[in-house]
């Protein structure tokens, strides 16, 4: 990787889609980081380094629907435990909790199986990109609704502007991020 940190190999190897979905939106697209097999492996293994430390090892990892699963699953199996989706509404099979929270249009409602997680577990909840945090406010409450800790939230990007870091660290969630993208 030369002298590139991390974050500056990351960031270019994204891709920034102008007004996608809709006008003035700048869309951070994580999907050639996971292409690219060296960067892949370089972005998991930051994660994987951070939560090896036997004092940040979670219990088990959540992860928020639908690319938090991607990173979420790897993370899981290279830590060596399991693995937990949080899902949209109406997709899991089993007894379910549930969580809705507001979007900038309306909302939207989470679900957790009641028995993904056990009282006490400490839980490493990921997602790849963190906006306004409504998602992973709402898996850290179903996590809790189950008597879990979320010990920490992980994602690729923070689009700090649109201020959900602060929130969720103003709710008391630690947050490790590999990449801040000023703007929206």
């Amino acid at each position: 990787m030369h002298n590139d940190t991390v974050e500056s190999y990351l960031k270019k190897h994204m891709r920034t889609v102008p007004d996608w979905p809709a006008p003035g939106v700048q869309f951070r697209d994580i999907t050639p980081l996971l292409q690219n097999p060296k960067v892949f492996r370089v972005m998991i293994d930051a994660f994987v380094h951070r939560y090896m430390d036997p004092d940040m090892r979670p219990d088990v990892v959540a992860g928020l629907d639908a690319r938090g699963f991607i990173l979420g699953a790897v993370v899981a199996y290279q830590l060596n435990v399991g693995f937990v989706p949080i899902r949209k509404k109406g997709r899991l099979p089993f007894t379910t909790v549930e969580e809705t929270y507001e979007l900038e249009y309306g909302s939207a409602t989470v679900e957790l199986h009641t028995d993904a997680v056990k009282p006490g577990d400490r839980v490493l909840l990921i997602d790849d990109l963190i906006a306004t945090g409504g998602t992973m406010m709402a898996g850290k409450k179903l996590l809790e609704k189950l008597g879990a800790t979320v010990m920490e939230g992980a994602a690729i990007v923070d689009l700090p502007e649109l201020g959900g870091s602060a929130r969720l660290r103003t709710e008391g969630l630690p947050l490790f991020t590999l990449v801040d993208f000023a703007g929206h």
